[in-house]
């Protein structure tokens, strides 16, 4: 451990993975926990924060699971309030919890734009809600939530790449508005990592993605990992409102 995370209470969203592998929210947990920080691993299923936890005690890591709907106030309070409990404070929330949709404008039903957005943007409206009077007790803290390279792009997928764009608006504001009490809030926007969330889409098309960055390399759920442990730490104390863009140059290409 390099201690980069040492004495600090965190929370992530969505740390569980929804099949074999790691996903963003679970090696986040994992290199958070790595680093020195006590981790509140938060999924809507529990067994699956559990699984990370599995992993990050055994290493000798400190860290519990909480089971959340974070589209829902009362949960998100809930999580934080485990948190402070547990540990006495909070000095980071990973925003991670996210959903997919892959349909055009014209394919896109009303019911399936609202739960997009719920999942994507309103969660991280909520559980920042929830984070910030904990953060401001502790003197300040660091936000960070999941957007995507989809938002920076013209993209087919609708409702995905409004909710993830709709993130980076979110951070931008809250950065200005909570600077004042040393909380930054910053973004990071993932380019096509493997994940368990996109396993499904099959070997073809995992080497379509890989061949389509510059550096032709594939990323995985430790490369955002990274990104979380630098935003999440003191080395970034001058970042706020900024988005970090984790995708081996597909958005310059």
């Amino acid at each position: 451990m390099a201690d980069r995370l040492r004495g600090k209470v965190a929370i992530v969203t969505g740390a569980g993975s929804r099949g074999p592998g790691l996903g963003n929210g679970k090696a986040t947990a994992i290199l958070f926990a790595r680093e020195g920080a006590r981790v509140l691993c938060v999924d809507h299923m529990k067994e699956r924060a559990e699984e990370t936890v599995a992993i990050i005690t055994g290493e000798g890591g400190a860290a519990e699971a909480f089971a959340a709907d974070v589209t829902r106030a009362p949960e998100c309070d809930a999580m934080v309030a485990a948190a402070v409990t547990q540990w006495g404070g909070l000095d980071i929330l990973h925003n991670n919890v996210g959903i997919e949709s892959r349909h055009t404008l014209l394919e896109t039903t009303e019911d399936e734009w609202d739960r997009v957005m719920a999942v994507d943007a309103k969660s991280m409206f909520l559980s920042t809600k929830a984070a910030v009077p904990a953060m401001d007790a502790r003197g300040g803290g660091s936000v960070i939530c999941v957007s995507s390279v989809a938002a920076l792009r013209g993209h087919g997928r609708t409702a995905y790449a409004a909710a993830k764009a709709a993130v980076i608006g979110f951070v931008k504001t809250c950065a200005v508005q909570l600077g004042p009490k040393g909380i930054r809030v910053n973004a990071i926007a993932p380019g096509m990592v493997w994940t368990p969330m996109v396993s499904g889409l099959g070997d073809d098309a995992r080497e379509r993605r890989r061949k389509a960055s510059p550096l032709g390399t594939e990323g995985s759920g430790w490369d955002v990992g990274w990104g979380a442990v630098y935003l999440a730490s003191d080395e970034s104390r001058w970042v706020t409102g900024h988005t970090l863009i984790i995708d081996a140059g597909v958005t310059v290409r």
